[in-house]
């Protein structure tokens, strides 16, 4: 038990945690290693804003494909 990994989550204070990291992970039971921690696939409780869903992200990388063709369109327009 002694010289088993340790967990590699920070406690409230800032320290480094203590307990033993739980077989094959590196957190213990407490910081999300434990089997069937964290929240379920698909959790929408947590969510406060539509900012970080997939739709939302790839409208984003839309915006910023378009801008980048339309700068593209004005330089090729201003050097003729």
């Amino acid at each position: 038990m002694r010289g088993s990994r340790r967990c590699g989550a920070r406690t409230r204070k800032g320290s480094p945690c203590q307990a033993p990291a739980v077989s094959g992970k590196k957190r213990c039971r407490m910081h999300g290693g434990a089997t069937g921690s964290g929240a379920p696939k698909g959790n929408m409780n947590a969510l406060k804003s539509s900012m970080f869903t997939k739709e939302m992200k790839a409208e984003r990388a839309r915006f910023r494909e378009m801008i980048v063709e339309s700068k593209e369109l004005l330089m090729k327009v201003e050097r003729s």
